[in-house]
């Protein structure tokens, strides 16, 4: 049986204590992973000053080019899987068979990380906003900056600054989740901004970070900067508490005992919306398809997936529309190339988020307008069909919640309210022509990202981070001067 170790500082260790994870179709065990106690990770972190020294000794440039080596060898290279060797192929057909995402999607997800990987400079140009990344190096630098917008005379040329960073942690650790492999681009760029990772993969998507690991790896980048911990609730904990700065992937009950933690860049439910606003309902099925693929690309799997369709007017039309297109994406075996929505590594999980939602459409206020049988059973998986509900009350508790698969409610609320009733909102695509309305979505801080105008949710640049900023949670910018 194939078997992932833990990795201790790149070092591979093969634990006592395993977990078993099932192939999705067999129900049989597909992969042995090595589990890390807390006490182990406590033990080992004591060590990370260390190895982020190791890391320090090679300059953000060479590392950046080694960043771009890795995206080859990830997608091109048979790579090392605790004494076998796991070819591209391998890792596809992997990820599909513990996690039910089909394998087109997981090699759509591959070709996202690949591409962060080897744009990793322009990643890094937005996430500094075009720093002198020979800065880090130094701790400090001489940079140009332009003059204010506007300003006219002699003084108006550009001018030096002495800039100045220093980064607040030892080790990123990132509590990761299983439902898609593209979030693991979210943590990359701290290999290149000379951060240590701490990695705790989810149960059923162990396959992707450790991959990304031994890419890095293969390339040259210091083995010691990649520490890997499959592990329980108390080593995750473990792994947030001790690591100077962290990630944590989860639901609202995961996450929100960390909400309030600086150290922690929590990411969690999206409850992404497109919202159309009256001015452009006239001819609303122009944006169908936009809506569509916000709320079913790669599975409705990710944060960034539309969950919500806030308008003010045709709600119900728009509702029909929206159920009847969507019906037509139907379960597929995953080794199908025209799959687009995943099974469920737990059945049991898939049966109770629709009796859920059997239990809230008894409350008055919402419909729902997709036809027959939510949960499907196909070639020994099992399935949610997409679902879209028809909510007149905006307060009812369809309205803005969200789940793994292809979820969505349509909500219709007056113009007036539409700002205050979306709550928080990760992506929010805003169609209007009302300049008004748009300077109010430009002012509330409840969107993280804003798209103005048609561009669908799970549309992302590199250069434009959509959830929090991950060098200015690891590095803080300070006073300083030289004389």
């Amino acid at each position: 049986m194939l078997h992932i170790p833990i990795l201790r500082a790149g070092r591979s260790y093969r634990s006592l204590n395993t977990v078993h994870v099932p192939h999705i179709k067999t129900g049989e065990p597909l992969v042995e992973v090595s589990q890390a106690n807390s006490g182990l990770i406590a033990k080992d972190l004591g060590d990370m000053a260390l190895h982020k020294e190791t890391l320090a000794q090679h300059a953000v440039a060479e590392l950046v080019a080694l960043c771009k080596d890795a995206a080859h060898l990830f997608t091109t290279a048979a790579l090392p899987l605790d004494g076998d060797i796991q070819s591209p192929a391998d890792y596809i057909q992997q990820v599909s068979g513990t996690t039910g995402l089909p394998e087109t999607l997981c090699q759509q997800n591959l070709a996202k990380i690949q591409g962060v990987m080897e744009n990793i400079d322009t990643v890094l140009a937005g996430l500094t906003r075009g720093l002198d990344l020979r800065i880090l190096d130094t701790g400090w630098g001489i940079q140009e900056v332009l003059p204010p917008v506007g300003v006219l005379s002699e003084r108006a040329l550009p001018r030096q600054r002495t800039l100045s960073y220093v980064c607040e942690t030892d080790s990123l650790g990132a509590v990761l989740p299983s439902n898609s492999p593209g979030v693991h681009s979210l943590w990359v760029p701290a290999v290149a901004l000379k951060v240590p990772l701490v990695l705790k993969p989810g149960r059923e998507e162990p396959w992707t970070p450790y991959r990304i690991a031994q890419a890095f790896i293969a390339a040259g980048v210091p083995p010691a900067a990649f520490s890997f911990y499959p592990t329980d609730y108390t080593g995750a904990t473990e792994i947030l508490l001790r690591c100077g700065r962290a990630m944590l992937f989860g639901g609202s009950s995961t996450v929100a005992p960390w909400v309030n933690n600086p150290r922690i860049e929590i990411h969690g439910p999206g409850r992404s919306k497109i919202i159309i606003h009256e001015g452009q309902q006239t001819d609303w099925e122009q944006y169908l398809e936009l809506i569509v693929e916000s709320v079913a690309k790669n599975g409705g799997r990710s944060c960034i997936n539309a969950s919500g369709v806030w308008v003010t007017a045709h709600g119900r039309n728009i509702a029909e529309a929206l159920a009847e297109r969507l019906g037509q994406i139907t379960p597929k075996p995953l080794d199908h190339p025209d799959a687009g929505i995943a099974a469920w590594a737990n059945p049991k999980a898939a049966h109770g988020i629709s009796s859920l939602i059997d239990r809230h459409l008894k409350e008055p206020g919402a419909t729902e307008l997709t036809t027959g049988a939510r949960v499907v059973e196909l070639d020994s998986c099992t399935f949610l069909r997409p679902t879209v509900i028809w909510c007149e009350d905006a307060e009812h508790p369809l309205a803005n919640t969200e789940f793994p698969f292809p979820f969505v409610s349509v909500v219709e609320v007056p113009p007036a309210k539409l700002v205050e009733s979306i709550g928080a909102t990760l992506i929010a695509t805003v169609i209007t022509e009302d300049t008004a309305l748009t300077r109010e979505f430009v002012a509330t801080p409840l969107i993280d990202r804003l798209n103005l105008g048609a561009i669908p949710t799970n549309q992302l640049s590199w250069d434009s981070p959509h959830e929090g900023n991950l060098f200015e949670h690891l590095y803080r910018q300070r006073a300083f001067q030289l004389r």
